[in-house]
């Protein structure tokens, strides 16, 4: 640990990490899968369940927040299912997915007792054109803020890279109600990870540090209020939302994308980014 309470792994820490995270990887591959008209967000739950399970790990959102130990007032999901204009923390249960929607499908697991959390949004079919370029320019975030995940750097390299690729492409409302975090022992760790940002400045990137990245941007207001069932956060003005995310080890050699399943190799070879994928 080092700072405030940020704790720093080391490498055989980093190396269950990213079991975790192959798990979470393989979680949204499948459920990413079978996203289709006519689908229910439980059914897409049952997916993931199965998934975890198959793997011996365990959920991480499962229970999450509960007031007891017998988890009343828990989340009751694996995943959460965001349609259309729920930001974050949607609830999976009995709503059909339809053509032209758009989900962002959050899933976490534990192995070893360390955590893995990543995010995808996925299109229902064929979206409508302004919604698709806005998936494209919350992935685009991400990878940013993951390319400016570098040893040596500031958190706020981050959040200002993250930033800078929504500015640049658009007027698009991100969200600041929600960050990212650290990750390791548990799901939500110090520090927060901010989706702006000024770089040079914040917590220095430190080799072992570990941090989810997860840019949520909107259509129109970056402002949202949470639904009668104290989870859902949905954007204030109604429009949708996109909301990406990855769990990323700083290591020597450049940011280890520990929940993609090739360790995010390819889109940071592409940026000519250096990759410290183990």
């Amino acid at each position: 640990m080092f700072g405030r309470g940020v704790e720093i792994k080391t490498p055989d820490q980093v190396a269950v990490m990213r079991s975790a995270g192959l798990v979470v990887a393989e979680c949204l591959a499948r459920v990413r899968a079978a996203v289709a008209p006519g689908v229910t967000t439980a059914e897409l739950d049952a997916i993931a369940r199965a998934c975890i399970a198959e793997h011996g790990a365990t959920s991480n959102f499962l229970g999450y927040g509960a007031t007891d130990l017998a988890g009343t007032g828990g989340f009751p999901g694996v995943i959460c299912t965001s349609v259309n204009d729920e930001v974050v923390h949607g609830i999976p249960g009995d709503r059909a997915l339809r053509e032209g929607d758009v989900i962002s499908i959050d899933c976490g697991a534990v192995v070893d007792g360390w955590h893995g959390d990543a995010a995808v949004t996925v299109a229902v079919g064929t979206v409508a054109p302004e919604v698709a370029e806005l998936a494209s320019v919350t992935e685009a975030a991400l990878w940013e803020g993951i390319a400016a995940a570098q040893p040596g750097g500031r958190l706020g390299d981050v959040g200002h890279a993250v930033q800078a690729c929504v500015r640049a492409h658009g007027d698009y409302g991100i969200v600041d109600a929600f960050t990212g975090h650290g990750i390791g022992t548990a799901m939500h760790q110090e520090p927060d990870v901010p989706n702006t940002g000024r770089r040079g400045r914040g917590l220095r990137l430190s080799p072992g540090l570990v941090i989810a990245i997860e840019p949520m941007l909107t259509l129109g207001s970056p402002s949202v209020r949470i639904l009668a069932d104290d989870w859902t956060a949905v954007s204030a003005d109604g429009s949708w939302a996109a909301h990406v995310e990855h769990s990323v080890a700083v290591t020597p050699e450049g940011p280890w994308v520990l929940t993609d399943a090739d360790g995010g190799r390819a889109r940071l070879a592409a940026a000519g980014v250096p990759c410290g994928a183990r």
